[in-house]
Parts: C-alpha cells; structure tokens; sequence
C-alpha cells in the first residue's frame, strides 16, 4: 500500500544543529542546540531582527549547501522511497529550488517531488499532494497540518519544539524512531 509522506526539510532532514556553527560564527556567539529554545533566532543574538534577517538572506544558500544530514535519515528515507511517495515540502523560497536539488543529489537522497513554499504555512501543500502523513520540526506547523488536514504528523523533538502537541502529532527523537513509528502506522492502515 503506497502512501504519500510530506515530508519538510531543514531541522528534519538535515540537523537541527545546521545554524548554529553560522550564527556562532557570524555573531561571535557560543551557542549550542539546546540553547535555542524558540524557533526564531532572533532572542539568541545581538542584532536586531532586521540584522538577522539581512544576515539570513545574504547567507542562505552557502547555510543550506553544506546543512549535515540527521542521523539515521538517509537509510530511512531510502528505505521509504523504494515503497513510498516522497513529497519534500520546505519553507524555503523556490529560488533556492537548485540549492536544494543539488544538496539532495550530493547527500544522495531520493526523491518523487520538492516542494518550496516560501512560508512556513504548509497546509495547502500538504492538502494538494494529498499526503498521508507529515514529517517537521515546527511546534505550530505540525499542530496546524494535523489538525487541518487530519493525519498524523512526526514531530522531530528538538528545545525549540518542546510545547505541548495535540493528539494526532507524535513526538519522535529520532529517524528510527520515526521508522518504527510508521512501521506500527503502516499495519494498523492494512486492517
């Protein structure tokens, strides 16, 4: 039984910890993964909100061309592959689509389709691909696509996600876990 995983990108596929050597760098900072407690950086340097944003454009591509994959991701999502849909669905603006693709390729990843939003709203993507269940690190994105489009929806813990999580989002700390997980999903389909 095939089924379509929407499935976001950065701080799922590739590491949660991907900014935080560049913004370290960039702003003469010593921080660590679990110093990053909300999604947005902003409250973690010493520039305006403005600054990080000029900073962010101006950086973005070189940030995600060599962003680490997570642990364990690739044998997962080249396992799901071979039975599955992929559906890649990133807040990133679709200029970025050839950064992307070529990081995909380096990092050897499969995939049947790269979706870039240009916002961190995903429900309509998710409802236009019609995907079965939903992969993120975004607190209110994983509560928001649960709830909007009713399936379930893996959210990979990290500190900036720590929130409480509505019944159809289930925390996982890992891609093994996330495996099993749907492993257990996937039977409970075929009854």
């Amino acid at each position: 039984m095939t089924k379509k995983f929407g499935i976001d990108i950065d701080g799922t596929v590739t590491s949660p910890e991907t900014f935080v050597p560049h913004l370290n760098k960039a702003f003469n900072l010593n921080l660590t993964l679990e110093d990053i407690t909300e999604y947005d950086f902003s409250p973690f340097v010493n520039v305006s909100p403005a600054e990080l944003g000029k900073w962010f454009k101006a950086n973005e591509r070189s940030i995600y061309e060599t962003s680490p994959l997570a642990d364990d991701a690739k044998a997962v999502l080249q396992k799901w592959h071979q039975k599955h849909e992929l559906f890649f669905i990133s807040a990133r603006h679709d200029k970025l689509l050839d950064v992307t693709e070529e990081w995909f390729q380096k990092n050897e990843l499969s995939f049947h389709h790269i979706e870039l939003v240009g916002s961190h709203f995903k429900v309509e993507t998710a409802k236009r691909y019609d995907v079965d269940i939903f992969f993120e690190d975004k607190h209110d994105n994983a509560c928001e696509i649960s709830e909007e489009c009713n399936i379930p929806v893996i959210l990979f813990d990290t500190p900036y996600n720590r929130l409480p999580v509505p019944k159809g989002v289930v925390r996982v700390y890992n891609w093994l876990e996330a495996d099993q997980w749907v492993a257990s999903w996937l039977k409970e389909q075929q009854k």
